[in-house]
Parts: C-alpha cells; structure tokens; sequence
C-alpha cells in the first residue's frame, strides 16, 4: 500500500495484476487498484476531477481525465471517507500511475490539488 497526505486528504493506494488478456495475438495486461481518500481536514471537501499519467515498461505513457471517480463526484465531511476501485490495462507487464485529484474546499470554494502518490503495477511473473 502506498499514502500520501495533501492538505488533509489523505490517499491509499492498493493494487494488483489480475492476468492477460489476449486480442488478435496483441497481449494486455491488466491490472486492479482500489484508492480510499480521507478527508482529514476540518473542512467540507468534494473530488471535482482527476488526472491521471500512467506508462508501461515499455515507455509508452497514457495521460486519462476526466469529471470525479468512477461517475461520481463525492463529498466528504471531516473524518468520511471513499473507497472505490478502477482497472487499467499495459501493453507491458510492468508500469507506474500516478496523479491528481482536484478537490474543491465547500466552506471557501476554492479549489486545490491533492496528489495521488506514484504506485507500480507488476505481474508477478515479470519479477524475476
């Protein structure tokens, strides 16, 4: 597991490969990651957004955004938090995300980014 704190958001991140998919002899590999984000500050928050960077062992890079997580754009209180999981596939057996989270402070209505810390993604089987 990977966390990192952002103003009072923190972000944990757990992943895993969840096997090969194959398409016209073209191999994917795809892997799992399940990020909680904690509202640790005193303040009222919502996910507006994300940006993600993601790049494979083979150097190539996939910039992704886009509105909330997975359809929604959640609000937290002080102590909430939320879960959700997401996928993406690599061309290769090994890569990186990493990313932002724009978040937006409800009790001043400014925005601000909290940083989604830098995970790796491995099939086990490229380990050795």
């Amino acid at each position: 597991m990977v966390q990192q704190i952002t103003q009072g958001i923190k972000i944990s991140v757990t992943n895993r490969f969840e096997g090969m998919l194959e398409d016209n002899t073209i191999p994917s590999y795809a892997f799992s990651y399940t990020i909680t984000i904690e509202n640790q500050s005193k303040f009222i928050v919502q996910l507006v957004s994300r940006h993600w960077e993601i790049i494979d062992a083979l150097n190539n890079t996939e910039t992704v955004e886009g509105e909330g997580v997975i359809g929604v754009q959640p609000i937290l209180q002080p102590g909430q938090s939320h879960t959700y999981s997401s996928g993406c596939l690599l061309n290769a057996p090994m890569g990186a995300m990493q990313g932002t989270y724009t978040m937006m402070n409800l009790d001043t209505a400014e925005n601000f980014l909290v940083t989604i810390p830098a995970f790796k993604l491995n099939a086990a089987f490229a380990m050795n």
